[in-house]
C-alpha cells in the first residue's frame, strides 16, 4: 500500500485471494479487494473487487457494488448493489438500478464498454454512457438492468431501467426503459477519409446529460450523504470515505468537461459555458431523521412522497447544470 490518500475502514480486507496493490485507494467498512491493483479508486461499505481487478482513478463503487475476477474499471461509477461479472472492461460509465443484493443491475461476463472513437486527428473519448441514472437511481427503487455477456456497448449510450440486452451483441443505440434488445451487427464497407469528423450531435447532447448527472450525484454527496454523518471521532472513518467519494466525483466532472471541450473545438463548435458550482436549492429530504441508520437503510426508510421530492430536487440540479452547459449560438 502506498499514497497519502490510502485508507482502510473498519473490517476492510485486502489480498484475500492473492497479492494486491493499493495506491491512493480508499476502502470503506468491510470493503474487500481479493487481489489486483487499485489506484485512486473509492469503495464504499461492503463493496468488493474480485481477483485480478484493475481499478484506476475516477472509479467509485457504492455500498455492496461488486465485480467478479479480471475486471478493469476507470472513471466508472457503480451505484449500490450493481454487480459486474468476470472479464469486463468499463471506462466512462455510470450504472444504477435495483434495490438490494438480491435485486440488482448486472453485467454478464465478457463485456466491454467501447469508450474511444477514431474520428478526427487522434480520436477522442467523448463517449460516456448512462446505464440508469443518478436522479432516480440513488433512491434504490428502480427496476434492475441486465447487460448480457460476451458483448459490448458503444459509447456514448443510454440504457433505461428495466431493460435487458441479450448476450453476444454490441449495442450501438439508445435502449429505452423496459425493453428487450437483440440486434445483428450492421454490415458496412465504405471509404474512410483521413481526419473524418462526426457531427456535434448527438454526442454533445449525451455528454451534457452525463455531466449533469455527475453534478447531481456530487450534490447528493455534498448535501445529503456528508450532511448525515454525525460529528465526533467515532464517525471520522465514514466521513473520510465519503469525502474521498466526493473528490472522485469532482475529478470525474473535470475529466468529462475536458473531453467534451476538446471534442467540440475540433469540430469548430461553440464550447459550452460551464457553471458547475451554481447554487444548489435546499434539499427537501429529512436529513435529521433516522440518524442511527446507515445510508442504505435511511434511503429505504423514505416514503414515496419524500422520494418524489428528492428525485425532483436532483433533477432540477441536473437540469440547471445541463442548461448552463448548452452551447451558445
Amino acid at each position: 500500500m502506498s499514497g497519502s490518500r490510502t485508507f482502510l475502514g473498519p473490517g476492510a480486507e485486502v489480498g484475500v485471494e492473492g497479492p494486491a496493490t493499493l495506491q491512493d485507494a480508499v476502502l470503506g467498512a468491510r470493503a474487500r479487494v481479493d487481489a489486483g491493483y487499485v489506484e485512486g479508486a473509492v469503495l464504499l461499505d461492503a463493496a468488493r473487487v474480485g481477483w485480478g481487478g484493475h481499478l484506476r482513478p475516477g472509479t467509485l463503487l457504492e455500498e455492496e457494488a461488486s465485480t467478479a475476477h479480471c475486471v478493469g474499471l476507470k472513471h466508472t461509477i457503480l451505484l449500490s448493489f450493481v454487480t459486474l461479472g468476470s472479464v469486463i472492461n468499463f471506462c466512462d460509465v455510470l450504472m444504477a438500478g435495483g434495490s438490494s443484493r438480491r435485486d440488482h443491475s448486472e453485467v454478464g461476463s465478457g463485456f466491454i464498454h467501447f469508450n474511444f472513437t477514431p474520428w478526427g486527428e487522434r480520436g477522442d473519448k467523448a463517449t460516456p454512457t448512462l446505464v440508469g441514472d443518478v436522479t432516480r437511481g440513488v433512491f434504490l427503487r428502480e427496476r434492475r438492468i441486465f447487460l448480457g455477456g460476451a458483448g459490448g456497448l458503444v459509447g456514448p449510450g443510454r440504457v433505461g431501467y428495466g431493460s435487458v440486452t441479450a448476450a453476444g451483441q454490441v449495442v450501438r443505440r439508445t435502449v429505452g426503459p423496459e425493453r428487450l434488445v437483440l440486434e445483428a451487427s450492421p454490415k458496412l464497407d465504405r471509404p474512410f477519409p483521413a481526419g473524418k469528423l462526426d457531427e456535434l450531435q448527438p454526442r454533445l447532447r449525451r455528454n451534457v446529460e452525463y455531466i449533469g448527472q455527475l453534478v447531481a450525484l456530487r450534490a447528493w454527496y455534498r448535501h445529503v450523504r456528508l450532511r448525515r454523518v454525525p460529528t465526533g471521532a467515532a464517525h471520522a472513518p465514514r466521513r473520510t470515505v465519503l469525502e474521498a467519494a466526493r473528490d472522485t466525483l469532482e475529478s470525474c466532472i473535470a475529466e468529462r468537461v475536458e473531453r467534451l471541450e476538446a471534442f467540440v473545438r475540433e469540430r469548430g463548435g461553440d464550447v459550452p459555458a460551464f457553471a458547475l458550482d451554481a447554487e444548489v436549492p435546499a434539499c427537501p429530504l429529512p436529513l435529521d431523521d433516522g440518524a442511527e441508520l446507515d445510508h442504505v437503510a435511511w434511503v429505504k426508510s423514505l416514503d414515496d412522497a419524500q422520494v418524489s421530492d428528492g428525485a425532483a430536487w436532483l433533477t432540477a440540479i441536473a437540469a440547471r447544470a445541463t442548461e448552463s452547459m448548452a452551447p451558445s449560438g
